[in-house]
């Protein structure tokens, strides 16, 4: 049985997008509307940001928990450039991570935990499967 640390984290991540469609039914109203953090110029363009993102939260959870919302911020984050000075690092907006993380939460794929989110048993098994379904179909070409 594969696990996440075997698969092309693009092709996992596009693929856990894809399911979550099906899992999580509606994202915020405001996803379409707003920058994914102080560093960004425009709001994303691809219309399933939210469930791309959400599957990358999963992920970062299933690789890195416990963790919480300011180290996501983290590694969400890139660097300001689109002023006159000198590029800084600036954290991405808390609010899309933690929308996110409770969707995750309210389909029992992510539970909380004293020190952050860690990944539940059913969200272990459901990227594990999918990354199981990958690992096939790039061994059957």
């Amino acid at each position: 049985m594969a696990n996440v640390y075997e698969v092309n984290p693009q092709e996992l991540v596009k693929a856990t997008a894809a399911k979550l469609k099906e899992v999580i039914k509606e994202p915020p109203e405001y996803v379409h509307f707003v920058k994914s953090g102080a560093g960004r110029e425009r709001p994303p363009q691809d219309v399933d940001f939210w469930y791309v993102r959400s599957a990358s939260v999963l992920r970062q959870v299933y690789l890195n928990g416990p963790i919480g919302v300011s180290r996501l911020r983290v590694r969400y984050g890139n660097k300001k450039e689109h002023v006159v000075h000198r590029k800084h690092f600036t954290r991405a907006g808390g609010s899309v991570i933690t929308d996110s993380l409770k969707a995750l939460e309210a389909a029992g794929l992510v539970k909380t935990d004293t020190k952050g989110r860690t990944i539940t048993p059913k969200g272990k098994s459901f990227l594990d499967k999918l990354s199981n379904t990958i690992l096939t179909s790039e061994g059957g070409q």
